[in-house]
This record gives C-alpha cells, sequence and structure tokens, in this order.
C-alpha cells in the first residue's frame, strides 16, 4: 500500500481526523425528514409554470377568483384547469369553495409563507 492509499483510507474511514484534528466537524442535518418532505411536496406542486401563473392570478387578486376567470387565461382544457388546481390544492397552496356550479379558489398564504422563509434562510447573511 503506498503513502497515498493510506492516506486516501484514513480519510474515507475518519480515521485521519480522529488522529490528526485536520477536520472539522462534518455538516449536521437540520432539517427532520418530515419537515423536508413537506417542503418537497409544496416545491413539486409549484414546479409547472401553469401552476405558477395560476398562483400568481391568485396572489393578485385578494379575495376569491371564479374557476371560469381562471379557465380563460389558459388555453388548455377545463379538465387540465382542474386537474392543475388540484395539484394546488392537494400540496395546500389553495383552497376553494363551491358556489353553485362554480368553484372559487383563492391562496393559502401561511403556506407560500413556509416556501418564502425556507427560501430566505439558504440566502447568505451581510
Amino acid at each position: 500500500m503506498t503513502a497515498d492509499s493510506v492516506l486516501i483510507e484514513s480519510i474515507q474511514t475518519g480515521e485521519c481526523c480522529e488522529t490528526t484534528g485536520c477536520c472539522a466537524p462534518g455538516p449536521v442535518l437540520g432539517m427532520a425528514v418530515e419537515s423536508a418532505e413537506n417542503l418537497a411536496q409544496l416545491f413539486k406542486a409549484i414546479s409547472s409554470p401553469v401552476r405558477v401563473q395560476m398562483l400568481d392570478i391568485l396572489s393578485r387578486h385578494a379575495g376569491e377568483v371564479c374557476v371560469c376567470d381562471i379557465e380563460g387565461q389558459f388555453a388548455l382544457s377545463q379538465p387540465t384547469i382542474s386537474h392543475q388546481l388540484g395539484v394546488l390544492r392537494k400540496a395546500g397552496l389553495v383552497q376553494s369553495e363551491q358556489r353553485g356550479l362554480w368553484a372559487f379558489y383563492f391562496g393559502r398564504p401561511a403556506a407560500l409563507e413556509q416556501v418564502r422563509g425556507w427560501l430566505a434562510g439558504l440566502a447568505p447573511e451581510g
């Protein structure tokens, strides 16, 4: 075994740190698995340009927006619009209320604030 291979092996096993103290303590997870999974679901829900545009519509109109008004903004079929809104609803980013034949959608600021807060935490301070 060469000196280089001994050094590589000691680094891989962590023995070098124990004997020489050359390395700082390793990284530690700062987020619980459940929190990471919840956040990942939110990011999946906003990973579509159409869903981002839908959130934009809802965020610019305080209160509720009729699904018929949302449909009119896209060159997509009604079932596709319903599916996209369903993804946002399942992720907890929007809620809906049925009024007669129409559903009215509104954003859930708490869920969007969760995404914003996590992203802000990634930015270096200073």
